[in-house]
């Protein structure tokens, strides 16, 4: 599950909306909405997003944050280090090679560390 997926999940949860008929009240597939929830599909498009917002009634930060999570959410991402040096390609293929290992303890460590 991504962090966009997670949250958009939890607001339609809290807010008691079936997942089925959130889908058909923004007129997308009950299966796609299920797929972005989960982390099974990428992105979702700057309109989606807005329609989400407005179908939720999040606004001001609240909204910039969900569009935030949608960036940051992309399941399968590529990391291109050419031009970098070479500890930087170690790094982003130690992290691919060994992320599933990692618990939530030691990915928060390396979220605040890389955050700065």
């Amino acid at each position: 599950m991504t962090p966009f997926g997670a949250r958009i999940r939890s607001l339609r949860q809290a807010r008691g909306i079936a997942l089925k008929q959130m889908a058909a009240d923004l007129g997308v597939s009950s299966a796609y909405l299920s797929a972005l929830e989960h982390g099974h599909r990428g992105r979702p498009s700057w309109l989606l997003l807005q329609r989400i917002c407005g179908y939720l009634n999040i606004i001001w930060d609240d909204a910039e944050e969900l569009a935030e999570l949608a960036k940051l959410s992309h399941p399968r991402i590529t990391i291109d280090t050419a031009g970098l040096t070479p500890k930087a390609t170690l790094l982003a293929n130690e992290l691919s090679r060994r992320i599933t290992e990692l618990d939530d303890a030691r990915l928060e460590q390396l979220l605040r560390l890389l955050r700065g």
